[in-house]
């Protein structure tokens, strides 16, 4: 089950490889991640770069968070959607865990 992680983000090169560290990282294998860059001006783009072909990223001009989660919902491929804010990171096995308990409730 695939599993579409949106990050949207607007200059956070500080902060965003932790974030997109954390998703790497997780114990769920059958990620994809989706990187929104909502018209950073710093150095977020080239950080970002660095991933090569780990992850996606989707530039667009600033129109706020919930237009870049849009932009990312609409480019998702998993049947599952899960959002990480690009300050935050999430422990290595939240989404192995939350996958198996929604594959409980099926």
């Amino acid at each position: 089950m695939l599993v579409s992680a949106i990050i949207p983000t607007y200059n956070r090169a500080k902060t965003i490889q932790r974030a997109v560290d954390s998703v790497l990282a997780q114990t769920w294998k059958e990620m994809e991640v989706i990187v929104v860059d909502d018209g950073s001006t710093d150095q977020t783009v080239e950080v970002l770069k660095a991933y090569g072909d780990k992850i996606r990223v989707i530039c667009q001009k600033n129109a706020g968070p919930s237009a870049a989660r849009n932009t990312g919902i609409k480019a998702a491929t998993g049947e599952i959607i899960s959002f990480l804010d690009s300050d935050d990171e999430w422990l290595s096995s939240k989404t192995e865990r939350q996958v198996k308990l929604l594959q409980c409730t099926e």
